[in-house]
């Protein structure tokens, strides 16, 4: 367990959530929705949210690896931290899949607030959530 994660659980940035485990399956559910939303938005050319759909659909996929080991979240980097130490550092996924989710928060932080956003960001990020939905679900059934 890395540092960071250590102090994320000491600051109740993340913490046990005893119904966490039942809601693996409603946060995919969540993630599918938003990546077809983020498809749509995409063809109907609405970039900006396009990636911010794309993004939402990637945080949603990696809140129910999060819950299916128990915990909570209370900030979406908190969430990244969770996944570096659960599992990239377990061998659960590769670095890659850490590596989208911040790349995707990134890309969805300037869509959001910056009002920087590009088709390719839009494309990169669509495609960026489908892989990671793919693995965790991969994840989750063999942690099952």
């Amino acid at each position: 367990m890395n540092q960071a994660f250590k102090e994320a659980l000491e600051k109740k940035k993340i913490f046990h959530f005893s119904k966490a485990k039942i809601l693996v399956d409603k946060e995919l559910k969540v993630a599918l929705d938003d990546l077809a939303e983020s498809k749509d938005r995409f063809k109907n050319e609405r970039y900006k949210y396009a990636t911010i759909n794309a993004y939402y659909a990637t945080f949603h996929a990696a809140r129910a690896l999060l819950f299916s080991k128990g915990y909570r979240e209370r900030s979406h980097y908190a969430l990244y931290i969770a996944i570096e130490a659960l599992f990239v550092e377990t061998g659960m996924l590769e670095k890659r899949y850490s590596h989208i989710l911040k790349d995707s928060m990134s890309l969805r932080e300037d869509a959001n607030y910056g009002g920087e956003f590009s088709k390719d960001g839009a494309a990169l990020s669509i495609n960026n959530a489908e892989e990671f939905i793919k693995k965790a679900k991969e994840a989750l059934s063999r942690d099952a």
